[in-house]
């Protein structure tokens, strides 16, 4: 402990020699660790926004279209159309033990009135699973329930445009509409969805009914849409093979006929996300690392520079034992103290920004959301700092090395003798 005690505190002597010198190397340093530590800032709450707004589509939801086989089996021919009835709901649940829930979809445009206020939007009829599987939160108000389907009761949920369209900023709970001239009881608003994905309609232009109760508003015996969720979002996978095996059993075609059904799933995107994000976040970190590598090699040719100013210093403490090992000590010490003190003011500095900054528009422009949810929020996070200082040290090892090499391969006798 005494011995590197020593060495920084002659490291410090030697840097505070040359105040200017020191100062103008560390500036390269600031600035380098504070483009690291914003872009990696940036990259991570870019990936948080687009990941957040896939997540919205439903963390394990699994959605199937009815299609048409496409090979022959069992004597039936192909191009056979797939209908979805309860009863291959119900064949599923009790066959497919990966298979969570499960729940019939089935969606109409139909015309929605509020007192004067008319507007034309998709009606979708699900189950109170529903509601979980595809991460409908509610705003205001309750999602639909068991005992809502149970009675067949006329209660509605609004997407968060359907809701402004009809009501504006006034409350909807509580509130009557008429869905094709059927009195429905406004039960629970979804707060404006950030999403980049979707089927039929997005969320925020849907509203939700119970699916029993569909019935009085249109016949929704045969519906093109099955959605489920697995038991965990790994078996999503087996769920798939599992529901489509069911349904080929009873409907009478082949379990391996994957164009029969189509399939929708975290699976087909989720690889596309990481591929994004992370790949832009790589780049981000790739062109910080250079950034700062510029700074790493100003001190680097100040370091050289202070070599050859102490050869004689130098070869004087060779010649009194000091080893190899203790001169380069002393070079990379001083090295890491212009990096560590550049690297705080760095640090410090992009703080500061970020402070400054706040937020930047991503997909709040998109979606016309100026809550900021959907922008990029710039925070420097503990591991944002610890990956910034692991990419400073290593600079400031390669930029330590060369100098502390020099330093240390020279003859005592030569550098004695050097003018």
């Amino acid at each position: 402990m005494g011995l590197l005690q020593d060495v920084f505190s002659e490291a410090m002597s030697a840097l505070l020699k040359n105040r200017t010198r020191s100062l103008l190397t560390m500036l390269g340093i600031v600035w380098g660790i504070a483009s690291v530590t914003l872009l990696i800032a940036y990259g991570s709450s870019f990936r948080s926004v687009l990941v957040t707004a896939f997540d919205s589509f439903g963390k394990t939801a699994v959605v199937a279209w009815a299609q048409q086989t496409s090979q022959q089996a069992g004597g039936q021919r192909a191009g056979k159309k797939v209908h979805f009835e309860q009863v291959d709901l119900d064949y599923i649940k009790a066959t497919s033990p990966a298979i969570k829930t499960i729940c019939r979809e089935n969606s109409r445009t139909l015309p929605m009135q509020y007192n004067d206020q008319y507007v034309n939007g998709a009606v979708r009829a699900v189950c109170a699973e529903y509601g979980d599987m595809r991460n409908e939160v509610p705003s205001a108000g309750r999602w639909l329930t068991p005992m809502d389907l149970v009675e067949r009761r006329r209660v509605i949920f609004l997407g968060d445009k359907i809701k402004r369209q009809l009501f504006g900023s006034k409350n909807a709970i509580g509130e009557s509409i008429l869905v094709r001239g059927m009195r429905f009881e406004v039960v629970g608003v979804m707060d404006k969805k950030i999403q980049l994905s979707n089927y039929f309609t997005s969320d925020d232009g849907s509203t939700w009914i119970p699916f029993t109760t569909a019935s009085d508003l249109y016949d929704n015996k045969d519906t093109p849409v099955f959605i489920f969720a697995p038991v965990t979002p790994s078996m999503e996978g087996v769920a798939k093979k599992q529901f489509l095996a069911a349904l080929a059993e009873r409907q009478g075609f082949s379990p391996t006929d994957d164009k029969a059904v189509q399939m929708f799933g975290r699976e087909e995107f989720r690889p596309v996300i990481d591929g994004i994000t992370i790949g832009l976040q790589g780049l981000l970190l790739f062109i910080g690392a250079l950034t700062l590598g510029i700074g790493g090699v100003g001190v680097m040719n100040i370091m050289l520079v202070s070599v050859d100013e102490r050869i004689r210093e130098i070869g004087l403490r060779r010649a009194l034992g000091a080893r190899k090992r203790h001169i380069r000590l002393q070079l990379f010490a001083e090295t890491f103290v212009l990096m560590f003190l550049g690297g705080a003011a760095g640090i410090l500095l992009s703080w500061l920004l970020t402070r400054a900054v706040g937020t930047l528009p991503l997909l709040g422009p998109l979606f016309k959301d100026e809550s900021g949810k959907a922008d990029i929020h710039m925070t420097i996070s503990l591991g944002t700092v610890l990956l910034s200082s692991l990419v400073l040290f290593l600079v400031g090892l390669v930029s330590g090395m060369v100098p502390a090499l020099k330093a240390s391969r020279l003859d005592p006798v030569e550098a004695l003798r050097y003018e």
